[in-house]
């Protein structure tokens, strides 16, 4: 395959460039009137290669926003609450922490790490601390955030932290926690009445 001068060049694409009295191929595409979404990729005009920088020189990305949907878009975490299959709340398959749980990227990140770590730890041979609980009892410490080490005061003392984090009374009345705080008192419910603490 040869390499192109020009990334983004469709050549021999049969299609002539777009600007008024030009003869040239139509080789780059530029975003057309209608942009990306539910029902398609949206449109592109045909320009060429002269043309496009032309309408590449005065293109904005921003035309129709607001100053609140500009600063929206250019923040370090946009996309952030997207709402895509990994960010739902029904997306936790096998107790994996769920994104939608968390505000704070690197928060999802580490509860999904130290899941995967306890999971690992429980398969392994000669996890003696982790062969003391069920499958459900070890998700639900992964929930917790304990190590299979804990016992019952660590439990209590965990489980007050994660209901005085997450509870909408200790947060200005923001309800955006509740999935979080429903999953930390189904892990208690559960741990509270586990063998291993008995």
């Amino acid at each position: 395959m040869r390499s192109q001068r020009f990334h983004g060049r469709f050549e021999d694409s049969g299609r002539s460039c777009e600007a008024p009295g030009c003869d040239e191929a139509g080789e780059f595409r530029a975003p057309g009137s209608r942009g990306a979404g539910f029902d398609g990729p949206g449109d592109w005009r045909w320009f060429c290669l002269d043309h496009v920088r032309e309408f590449n020189a005065g293109y904005d990305w921003f035309e129709g926003m607001s100053a609140d949907e500009i600063y929206a878009a250019q923040s370090p975490a946009a996309g952030w609450r997207t709402e895509t299959k990994a960010f739902r709340a029904d997306a936790g398959v096998d107790g994996v922490p769920r994104w939608a749980d968390f505000d704070d990227p690197l928060d999802a990140i580490g509860a999904r790490a130290r899941d995967l770590k306890a999971r690992a730890g429980g398969r392994a041979k000669g996890h003696a601390e982790f062969a003391r609980f069920t499958p459900r009892e070890r998700e639900a410490l992964g929930v917790m955030g304990l190590d299979p080490q804990a016992d019952r005061t660590s439990l209590r003392r965990r489980y007050s932290e994660l209901v005085r984090r997450y509870h909408p009374d200790r947060n200005g009345g923001d309800r955006s926690h509740e999935a979080s705080l429903q999953r930390v008192v189904e892990a208690y419910q559960l741990l509270r009445g586990a063998a291993a603490f008995a």
